[in-house]
């Protein structure tokens, strides 16, 4: 890993239940927990779960956000996630991801083609909705 470019290394994720959150990430999305016993012990702030080696989402409870007060108005965010979050897959990963959801009864959104991101457009996309009302895209590109 070089630490000499811009990337992204973590989004916080208000949710109700962190340990229910993480539950839901692990087994509906497949990420890795983390620190999920050191919560529940009273150790760790908040879980977390890795998206990849470079990054993680942040489970924190909503009742965290009176600790929030990096700038005036953060505590406010809770409770208002952003418009989604878009996870890019290998096609094989995209295609369990979907599976899994449907397993989980969670519903999907039907397949995109074409939009664009990042990485330029798309080939497949579809969008998921977590237990506390965070919206993800899960996409692949042909490479």
């Amino acid at each position: 890993m070089r630490n000499n470019t811009t990337r992204l290394d973590h989004v916080v994720l208000w949710v109700a239940d962190p340990v229910a959150a993480a539950v839901f990430y692990q087994t509906a999305v497949g990420l890795e927990p983390i620190k999920v016993a050191e919560f529940v012990e009273g150790k760790a702030s908040f879980p977390s779960v890795r998206v990849n080696e470079e990054t993680i989402f942040d489970l924190a409870p909503r009742t965290f956000a009176e600790r929030m007060r990096m700038l005036p108005g953060s505590a406010d965010s809770a409770g208002h996630p952003v418009n989604h979050i878009c996870l890019s897959l290998p096609a094989d990963a995209f295609d369990a991801l979907r599976v899994r959801l449907e397993e989980h009864g969670v519903p999907v959104s039907g397949i995109d083609h074409g939009l664009s991101g990042a990485r330029g457009n798309a080939t497949r996309s579809f969008y998921f909705r977590d237990p506390d009302g965070n919206i993800f895209e899960a996409r692949h590109y042909d490479d």
